[in-house]
């Protein structure tokens, strides 16, 4: 043996080093700072004082070595300083040479100004551009569509004739029959096919217009709006008119841009011309500009077909700037009169709609649109005729299919009517809509335009209405779920609500298509929830049974039944209420299919993680449901589940399960803890939790009784040691497994359970052997080590104070522990890891030689008091401890032999500080091991931190002025002479 160990007594605050003690005023972990007081954007002129005044604003930077470094400032700061402004505002001063005050002045002028030219810059409408994809993905079609064009490769020939004279002839031939190249009709296009066309012809408008061809550009966009004249598709017209009116849109903004760049203007005083300002009126406008405003008017009122003109003359409506101002107004009530010749009332409403689109985004003056509405509430009839049924059939298109085309361009027209209309005015507009034969698509479009507030005021005559009107083209469905997604983002008055409810719900329940019927209780659902309590909850649920039952119709509606689940449990105001009703488990008995019930069940988790806040449960139904759910959330984990899904489904039913509480009820809480051990067998997760759970259970005990256990507090203990030690072996992981074994070891010490904390113990060290060398961790692998290392310091703080089993020897759990260690597939190049417990061993041998031990357990007898420093006892120790030093001296030698020098001297460093600290020295091959050790550390100092030597020795002289006994003060005193001689 290389060592001869023999443990020291000493006081334990010999071991320790104090700084020294003085007073302070400051917190030591306030940052310091400096106040810098800013003048003008700059940080130039700071001062670091916070008593002087000054007219700057003040703010307090970190006192950081770059602050240090730029003295208070930075290059940017400076370089403002030195420029007084920045570039650009001395740009914007030069041009406009005025003062910064007036030109921030005029700036928000011109943009008040600009907020009120237009009805979209009020901004109390949606612009079209958030509707456009929703109409492109609803509209759509699986026939074959057809594109009549000249300016597209392929397709059939079509020969134009005409019989009127020449002159006339050749004018609209420029216009209509396409000089570029013969007409062509393209057929059997699919959607995706048109679509595609349709681009390639506004890359055609912009390719013309980019080389001067500006009749051809005209021609693409008369060709264009013809096509809006086809409804032999008719399910894609709204479509079509979007892609349509895009082009058409494009070719305005060009003309309009092609004509600001010809109006050149001088202004008052200068002499070069620049362009024309945004607020320009006529009267700036140049002549050339005002002559070829009017040629496009002229060319555009000179197109035959009424559709085409109309449409191309509203694109370049905006243009009408360049040649009066005033009369916006007047030239929109004529292009609405104009509409009136369109015989299609479809084709009619979506050239209203664009009129409307473009006359909103030039003019605040909303008589025109008006009299559009107007318009179409005295063509309404006609929407339903028998020649319009006959032209449905023969598309083979549904009525409420139908009727639903006309929505989106009703919906932009009703919206423009209620900007700022009075309330007053919207009455008017319901009455006049209400008196109209079949009047749904009407009544759908109020309530998609009208503001909510107004309609939640009239909630109880909105429901009245709904429920006689005839609905022929809408069903009575869709009108009530529209109402109850209003009234579920603004509610009517609550002495309404009620009525409201009564009201709608009768009409619901009597619906006889169950299709119809869960659409309509999926939105209000969400309505009851909100406003109403638990009775109007439980007989929703209960009428909703009550209409999915018969015929299994649940199967068809999963995902609305799922819908009204999950606004009943994320709406409510008292979710364990709901939990608790009594047609809440029926509800979810309807999910027969798995996969549905398996969604639906981890969404009322966690909806009820986020909204139970600091509740408790303590409630046996509540328990019961939570407990039903969780479990079918357990029964779906499979070898297949993702680790994802996994954490996912742990994380909600723990956090159920460390809700309940039954308070003083402990032996209840226990037997809830056993149910859902067996509920939850697939998830470790959860398996760990309730070994805390009752870990806390234990300790609760344990505090309420004050540490002094009765015989049936201490059952109950031992029962919940018992139920953590045969739980954990469950759990797969073995790391979780040695970390919960350590947990319940040290709780059943604290209640004096001191059979079951040894099993604990030793179950814990007999995992060792089975902990893998590598783990997973961000996909990359990761050695256990660090993981053993923290556990093993950890059990051999607890280990101080476990008192030996008389049936297993003296040290027993220690022996254990050194024999199990070897079995670890420890690094053999790296044996770093290995040699640092074994010097925690070291430190744990020490305080078990003392007299008294450092911290104790009430009511444990430690083994300080167990042996009270029998020699035998001793010698046990100080032979463990020359085992481990020898094993300590066996890897210093393996560093040598693979000349891991640095790695050497600071183990030799440490070992060092460990036999002076508790071995005794007196012991002439101790003494002499210890001096070794730093003729070791001296010779390889090169590989050290400089200050490492220094601050041993600082320790070694502390050691050797407060030892208080004198022959190990005496052998630390010579050691110290022959130290010092070697540095």
């Amino acid at each position: 043996m290389s060592a001869e160990w023999r443990c020291v007594r000493r006081n334990q605050d010999e071991c320790r080093r104090y700084l020294d003690q003085f007073k302070v005023f400051d917190h030591p972990l306030k940052q310091s700072s400096i106040t810098v007081l800013e003048s003008k954007g700059t940080r130039a002129k700071a001062l670091a004082s916070l008593s002087e005044s000054t007219s700057g604003a003040s703010s307090t930077l970190s006192l950081d070595p770059l602050s240090l470094a730029l003295d208070g400032s930075d290059p940017l700061s400076a370089f403002a300083a030195r420029q007084g402004s920045d570039p650009l505002s001395q740009m914007a001063a030069e041009f406009d040479g005025g003062s910064p005050v007036a030109k921030l002045g005029a700036s928000a002028s011109q943009k008040k100004s600009r907020e009120v030219s237009c009805l979209l810059d009020m901004e109390l409408i949606e612009p079209w551009g958030a509707r456009r994809g929703a109409i492109l993905n609803k509209y759509t079609t699986n026939e074959k569509l057809s594109i009549v064009t000249s300016f597209l490769n392929g397709g059939e020939t079509i020969k134009s004739q005409t019989t009127m004279s020449e002159k006339v002839k050749y004018r609209l031939e420029q216009l209509d029959e396409f000089e570029e190249g013969t007409v062509r009709q393209m057929l059997d296009l699919s959607q995706q096919e048109y679509v595609v066309k349709i681009e390639q012809l506004n890359h055609e408008l912009g390719q013309a217009w980019n080389t001067d061809q500006r009749v051809k550009a005209l021609k693409i966009a008369i060709q264009c709006s013809k096509l809006l004249a086809d409804t032999s598709v008719i399910q894609f017209y709204p479509s079509k008119f979007v892609l349509i009116t895009d082009i058409l849109e494009n070719f305005g903004k060009l003309v309009y841009e092609r004509l600001l760049v010809k109006g050149e203007y001088v202004r008052p005083g200068s002499k070069h011309p620049g362009p024309l300002p945004d607020n320009f009126t006529p009267d700036m406008v140049p002549e050339s500009a005002r002559e070829t405003c009017q040629n496009w008017f002229y060319k555009i009122a000179s197109i035959r077909e009424l559709l085409p003109r109309l449409y191309v003359e509203m694109a370049i409506l905006k243009s009408y700037r360049f040649l009066t101002a005033n009369e916006f107004s007047t030239i929109l009530m004529r292009l609405t009169r104009m509409i009136r010749g369109i015989g299609d009332p479809l084709v009619a409403v979506y050239a209203r709609c664009y009129l409307c689109r473009v006359g909103m985004a030039i003019t605040t003056d909303r008589e025109y649109i008006k009299e559009n509405l107007n318009d179409i509430l005295d063509i309404y009839h006609t929407i339903l005729n028998g020649g319009i049924r006959a032209e449905i059939a023969k598309h083979r298109i549904t009525l409420n299919g139908y009727v639903s085309l006309f929505l989106p361009g009703l919906d932009w027209i009703m919206q423009g009517v209620t900007i700022l209309s009075t309330d007053a005015q919207l009455d008017d507009i319901l009455k006049r809509c209400r008196e109209k034969k079949h009047p749904a698509l009407l009544m759908q479009s109020i309530m998609q335009s009208f503001r909510s507030d107004f309609i939640a005021l009239r909630a109880v005559h909105f429901v009245e209405v709904l429920s006689t009107i005839s609905v022929e083209g809408f069903s009575r469905g869709q009108l009530l779920r529209m109402l109850g997604s209003i009234l579920t983002h603004t509610a009517p008055p609550s002495e309404q609500r009620g009525a409201v409810l009564n009201a709608a719900w009768r009409v619901i329940s009597s619906m006889g298509n169950v299709e119809e019927y869960i659409q309509c209780a999926e939105m209000w659902a969400q309505y009851t929830s909100q406003h109403f309590g638990l009775r109007e909850v439980n007989a929703l649920m209960g009428d909703i049974l009550y209409h999915m039952t018969p015929n299994r119709s649940y199967e068809r509606h999963y995902h609305e039944l799922q819908v009204i689940v999950d606004k009943i449990v994320s709406n409510t105001q008292d979710i364990h209420g709901v939990l608790a009703l009594d047609n809440f488990l029926p509800m979810l008995d309807l999910f027969q299919k798995d996969s549905v019930k398996l969604t639906v069940c981890k969404s009322i988790l966690t909806s009820y993680r986020a909204t139970s806040g600091d509740w408790c449960i303590s409630d046996p139904v509540i328990t019961n449901a939570l407990m039903y759910i969780s479990k079918v959330l357990n029964d779906s984990v499979n070898a297949l589940t993702s680790e994802d899904e996994r954490r996912q489904i742990s994380n909600i039913i723990s956090h159920f399960i460390r809700k309940v509480d039954f308070g003083r009820d402990f032996e209840q809480q226990l037997s809830f803890y056993v149910e859902a051990r067996a509920a939850f067998s697939n998830l470790d997760a959860v398996y760990s939790t309730l070994i805390q759970s009752v870990n806390r259970l234990s300790t609760s005990t344990r505090r309420i009784v004050k540490g002094q256990h009765t015989n049936k507090t201490a059952a109950f203990v031992k029962a919940c040691a018992a139920y953590c030690f045969i739980t954990i072996p469950s759990i797969i992981d073995v790391t979780t497994r040695m970390e919960l074994y350590l947990q319940s070891g040290q709780v059943a010490l604290l209640n004096v359970c001191l059979q079951q904390a040894d099993s604990c113990f030793e179950a814990a060290l007999n995992l060792i052997p089975e902990l893998p060398k590598t783990y997973e961790q961000d996909g990359k692998p990761t050695s256990t080590e660090p993981f053993l290392k923290s556990f093993l310091v950890n059990f051999l703080s607890t280990l101080v104070i476990v008192p030996d089993n008389p049936t297993q020897g003296v040290l027993y759990l220690l022996r254990l522990l050194l024999e199990v260690i070897k079995k670890y597939p420890f690094d053999p190049q790296s044996p770093q890891t290995l040699a640092s417990l074994y010097l925690h061993i070291l430190d744990y041998l020490s305080v078990a030689s003392q007299e008294i031990y450092p911290y104790h357990i009430v009511n444990v007898i430690s083994n300080d008091e167990l042996y009270g420093s029998d020699p035998k006892f001793l010698a046990e120790v100080n032979g463990l401890s020359c085992e481990v030093c020898d094993q300590v001296l066996q890897i210093l030698k393996q560093l040598l032999e693979s000349n891991a020098i640095r790695a050497q001297s600071q183990l030799a460093l440490e070992l060092f500080l460990k036999i002076v600290t508790g071995a005794d020295l007196t012991v002439e091959r101790m003494y002499t091991l210890t001096y070794n050790l730093w003729n070791l550390a001296v010779k390889n100092r090169s590989a050290l931190d400089p200050k490492q030597l220094q601050n041993i020795l600082s320790y070694t002289e502390h050691l050797a002025e407060v030892t208080q006994l004198k022959s190990q003060k005496h052998c630390l005193q010579l050691l110290l002479e022959k130290m010092k001689s070697r540095l």
